[in-house]
């Protein structure tokens, strides 16, 4: 599948007129149809209806039309972007990071960053810990923040600090009501795991951590990314456990309870690649070392 066959199938399928679509490309009508059977083969399956009264988007028609419409336009404003960078001579520097890490001193650190460093371009993307060490190998970030060990010679990581956990409930639950929690109180409760995907992750941290006590969890889901985690609780289906400063989201339907168990904590740990001396990146650790240190945030120490 070429990029083409996305603008030949987006126009197509705005009036669902081959030959309307074809005078807008500038082609002739038989190899504009060509390449709309071409993209169907690929895929498999019918993206439109055809009658003598013409053409119609089936259900997987509309469904490749709305996600391949925001893929063009990702593609587009990358397309924006990158000439911005290239036309004023500044370079790009990736931040990769894992949701749960907003909650804490990442935020004040992006904005020294984009304050500060008038010839870079600071960009940020959500991905797991293995996901960071996969694109600082690949050059597509030059700075992780994550909360996992990842053995790999080609990639520095260290522990910027630890966060304590909470116990997330519902506020029916009558756990809820305690000051402090054991391990024994959440692990004979229903527990609702995140991230699901891709692994290993903290999801793996947390069932380590119980079963280094002795304990398997019940896991009645798995979600993706902590906010769905917490929908999940605040609807009762279970409890999950949660970095410290996630309290910061300041739920009215989710009650937190401090976790009272030596070495069930969940660290913030910085990596970048071995080989990467760059001065902005030593100016970025130290940064963030700096703030780290300061303890300002809920569970920091």
């Amino acid at each position: 599948m070429e990029l083409r066959h996305l603008r030949y199938f987006q126009a197509v399928a705005e009036d669902c007129n081959i030959t309307r679509a074809a005078e807008r490309l500038h082609i002739a009508q038989p190899p504009l149809s060509r390449q709309i059977r071409q993209l169907e083969d690929e895929l498999g399956v019918a993206l439109f209806e055809r009658s003598r009264r013409g053409l119609r988007l089936t259900e997987a028609g509309r469904f490749f039309l709305e996600h391949s419409a925001q893929l063009t336009a990702r593609l587009g404003a990358l397309v924006e972007d990158t000439r911005r960078i290239g036309q004023s001579g500044r370079r790009w520097f990736g931040v990769g990071l894992v949701p749960s890490t907003l909650y804490g001193f990442i935020p004040e650190l992006i904005r020294e960053l984009r304050a500060s460093r008038e010839t870079m371009e600071v960009g940020l993307a959500e991905l797991t810990t293995l996901q960071q060490v996969e694109a600082l190998k690949a050059g597509r970030i030059d700075i992780g923040f994550g909360r996992i060990v990842i053995r790999d010679d080609a990639i520095c990581q260290r522990v910027v600090m630890t966060e304590s956990l909470s116990v997330a409930l519902s506020p029916a639950n009558p756990l809820s009501g305690r000051e402090r929690l054991r391990v024994e109180d959440v692990a004979g409760e229903p527990f609702i795991l995140y991230p699901a995907r891709p692994r290993p992750s903290y999801a793996d941290h947390i069932t380590g951590l119980f079963r280094g006590a002795g304990y398997e969890l019940d896991v009645v889901h798995e979600a993706n990314e902590l906010q769905t985690a917490l929908g999940l609780v605040a609807a009762g289906m279970g409890v999950t456990l949660v970095p410290a400063s996630a309290q910061r989201l300041r739920r009215d339907d989710v009650v937190h309870v401090p976790l009272a168990a030596p070495g069930f904590v969940s660290p913030v740990i910085m990596s970048h690649r071995a080989d990467d001396e760059s001065p902005f990146l030593k100016s970025t650790i130290e940064a963030a070392l700096a703030l780290a240190a300061r303890g300002d945030g809920p569970g920091a120490g």
